[in-house]
């Protein structure tokens, strides 16, 4: 299954929408105005919210936990490295590779391929492409997906 984010560019609170390949909004990624600690909440095409990611605050290194229809599922952390951000998903044996400042990197569950993440450059605000091998993973790996990308903006910014 491919999905493809398109982060508004002109927006209060962070925005960004997933659609299919052709062209219909499955779901919309929206931060909140006002929190302590980064929030993005998940909604489904009927604004129904299936999850979210939230900043987990006093820790050496950012985290972010996980949230599938209110169930906490895992948290994703940067791990401390000097020459390469790498990233682990505590909660899940879900493994992610790759070159997570060009936004290009896959996950992967026991060897297996689960997801995968490609930036296209030179376009109007932030557009990824993701594909996501089962659909059942589809709102995980967004976002696990999502948690990654709020720990590269926190520390771009």
């Amino acid at each position: 299954m491919k999905l493809y984010f398109k982060q508004k560019v002109f927006t209060f609170k962070q925005r960004t929408d997933i659609f299919d390949e052709f062209g219909n909004v499955l779901f919309t990624a929206e931060g909140e105005l006002f929190s302590l600690g980064r929030r993005m909440h998940i909604y489904d095409r009927n604004r129904y919210e299936v999850g979210f990611v939230q900043q987990k605050l006093l820790h050496l290194m950012p985290r972010f936990s996980v949230y599938i229809n209110g169930q906490y599922i895992a948290d994703v952390v940067r791990e401390f490295t000097f020459f390469k951000n790498n990233y682990r998903v505590e909660g899940l044996s879900w493994h992610i590779d790759g070159d997570f400042l060009a936004h290009d990197y896959s996950i992967s569950c026991g060897g297996q391929y689960l997801a995968s993440i490609h930036k296209h450059w030179m376009t109007w605000g932030d557009s990824f492409e993701i594909d996501i091998a089962h659909e059942q993973d589809t709102v995980m790996a967004l976002a696990v997906i999502i948690a990654i990308d709020c720990v590269i903006d926190q520390s771009n910014n």
